[in-house]
């Protein structure tokens, strides 16, 4: 059965051997701090004398007793109590600085289709479409004979006048609307006669109505496209050369007119 004992009896019991002390001191020393477990020798122990007890066998008898050796020495085993040397748990230290993002890693992959929500409440009713409108059909019931090498035809009669684009006065349609807009002109022409009439786009011709002189009257009809800006005008020019220039018409019938209307605006 192993005990523990105190340090300063094993000193005071290995003092009679001065090498083998010297040994146990250091190591008792070095592990002061830890108690020391004995473990008894393998061989029986040597019994203790008393100055009182009889005498042994006379030395040199057969019946002497062999003297106790010291070479039955106690083995001595150190053990550390490990929760002696532990201290307590320290602070927590501060926070790091964030360490650099990492790269993006590559998409994935479609997650399932969720379920479908529930139908939303209806919106406010929205303004009406703003579709812009341009037109006009005007006509004439007098002939009209040039004097003048150039003369502006002035309309006497008016079908549609929307939104008074056309000026009957100044016999001038005037753009409101930028865009495409489609034009058309038809004339009744005089006998032996000539009619020489342009199609005019602000100061530039851009089509004509022409008839030689013939000794029957005939109807001439013209039509074009054009793309106006704003301010832009279009109207219709007799023009006199060597020749009387005229068109036909009566106070009974119509038979000179100017039609115009806005394909799409711009």
């Amino acid at each position: 059965m192993s005990s523990i004992i105190r340090i300063d009896l094993i000193l005071h019991f290995f003092s009679t051997l001065p090498s083998v002390a010297v040994m146990l001191e250091a190591l008792l020393l070095l592990f002061f701090s830890s108690p020391v477990v004995m473990v008894p020798p393998l061989s029986a122990p040597v019994a203790c004398k008393r100055c009182c007890d009889p005498l042994g066998p006379a030395e040199g008898s057969g019946d002497q007793r062999a003297m106790p050796e010291f070479s039955h020495i106690p083995e001595v085993r150190t053990f550390i109590n490990m929760t002696i040397l532990k201290g307590d748990k320290g602070d927590r230290g501060d926070r790091g600085t964030p360490g650099k993002g990492g790269e993006q890693g590559s998409p994935g992959s479609i997650g399932p289709t969720g379920p479908q929500g529930s139908k939303g409440q209806a919106g406010l009713p929205g303004e009406p479409c703003k579709v812009q409108y341009s037109a006009f059909s005007v006509g004439r019931r007098k002939s009209l004979h040039t004097q003048d090498a150039y003369q502006t035809v002035i309309f006497d009669t008016v079908f549609v006048n929307l939104h008074e684009h056309f000026d009957m006065f100044e016999g001038k349609f005037l753009c409101h609307i930028p865009g495409i807009y489609f034009f058309n002109v038809n004339i009744h022409t005089w006998n032996f006669k000539e009619t020489y009439l342009h199609i005019m786009h602000n100061d530039t011709e851009r089509a004509i109505v022409y008839a030689q002189p013939s000794d029957r009257s005939i109807m001439q009809s013209q039509s074009l496209m054009l793309e106006l800006e704003l301010r832009d005008e279009v109207w219709l020019r007799l023009y006199k050369r060597e020749r009387e220039n005229a068109i036909y018409s009566d106070d009974v019938d119509v038979y000179i007119t100017f039609s115009g209307y806005l394909v799409t605006p711009k």
